[in-house]
């Protein structure tokens, strides 16, 4: 299933906080995104949950905790 940019805004809050949330899409460079940021991945079309999964797994975000405590894991 895939997922929206606003799904993937909305996790990023939930889980990072709207501040951090957006320093760690802006800024931090994951190896798993080919050494890109999330917004660098998502500017150049890559799938928001690729991009998604990928942040997550990079600052070590356990799966029950990626999608929020109302939303099933994806």
């Amino acid at each position: 299933m895939p997922v929206r940019y606003s799904e993937f805004w909305d996790a990023v809050v939930d889980v990072f906080g709207e501040r951090m949330g957006r320093v760690l899409v802006d800024e931090q460079v994951v190896d798993a995104l080919g050494d890109r940021t999330a917004a660098q991945a998502l500017a150049a079309g890559e799938d928001p949950r690729t991009v998604w999964r990928a942040l997550c797994d990079a600052m070590e975000v356990p799966v029950a905790r990626r999608w929020g405590p109302d939303r099933p894991a994806r």
